[in-house]
């Protein structure tokens, strides 16, 4: 348990750190070299769209990552019914009474807290992901592996200019670690150059990363599950995946898509109104 608490307060400051020296890179490094003369470039040059593409995603990506943790269930505790004599004990052993509480409700160990429809914890937030951030997190996953993706193809335009190599056949990107360490360690390659070579496998681990978790993440929406419910063997009742979606992403699902909002049509807000 010591070591889940000490990642839950490394993986956020890991994160940050990344994303920072993401946004370094490409706004210091990667565009200004896409200039070839700075003072003939026109107005929708390759370059500024590049960068407006780039701080879309990461504006996207770093809201949605706000929202994630602006939206923790930590007040639902105050507003569920644990039962008569209920403690927090008995949560943390499973020992519910019947409608106690909400359905797929789940007390956290790591940050003490009771989530409704609760998937999983996640430790690069340092939240739990219910229903009131489901939507966020998904979001944020989304960007990160387009952001990562984004930052990939430029990294590989920067490194081809400056070591003038090509990324023509497939298996340039596989053999460049290998290469380019020996190439460090004989003195031809500047730890600058070799700092970016090991952000590009990083930013390809972490993009994949997100996009396939994100991919299995949409793919218990539809079914109308979570994480917690499928690793708990736990029934669900079969509804058209429409609704599932909706009661996901509501009904302002477009406007979610292109800019970081707070997801306040959560299924927990409409019971709690009934």
């Amino acid at each position: 348990m010591l070591v889940l608490r000490l990642l839950n307060v490394v993986a956020p400051a890991y994160f940050l750190c990344i994303s920072l020296v993401t946004f370094v890179l490409q706004i210091f490094v990667f565009i200004p070299s896409m200039f070839r003369d700075p003072s003939t470039t026109p107005l929708f040059s390759p370059a500024l769209l590049h960068g407006a593409l780039f701080l879309f995603l990461s504006a996207n990506a770093l809201g949605n990552y706000v929202l994630v943790i602006q939206s923790s269930p930590e007040d639902l505790g105050k507003d569920l019914n644990l039962g008569e004599g209920a403690e927090v004990a008995d949560w943390l052993d499973g020992n519910r009474s019947p409608g106690s509480a909400l359905p797929s409700t789940h007390f956290c160990r790591l940050c003490a807290r009771i989530t409704q429809r609760h998937d999983h914890h996640c430790f690069f937030t340092g939240n739990c992901i219910g229903s009131r951030n489901m939507r966020n997190f998904i979001m944020f996953c989304l960007y990160t592996s387009l952001a990562c993706l984004d930052s990939l193809v430029a990294g590989m335009a920067y490194i081809s200019a400056t070591l003038s190599m090509s990324f023509a056949d497939p298996l340039a990107f596989l053999t460049l670690l290998p290469h380019s360490i020996s190439q460090f360690f004989s003195g031809a390659l500047l730890s600058s150059e070799m700092f970016v070579i090991l952000m590009l496998y990083l930013w390809l681990g972490i993009g994949l990363a997100c996009a396939g978790f994100c991919c299995h993440q949409m793919l218990l929406i539809l079914r109308g599950q979570t994480r917690y419910q499928l690793r708990k063997g736990m029934v669900v009742r079969a509804r058209p995946w429409r609704e599932n979606l909706q009661e996901v992403f509501g009904k302002k699902w477009l406007l979610g898509l292109l800019i970081p909002v707070q997801n306040v049509e959560s299924s927990y807000r409409r019971q709690k109104e009934k």
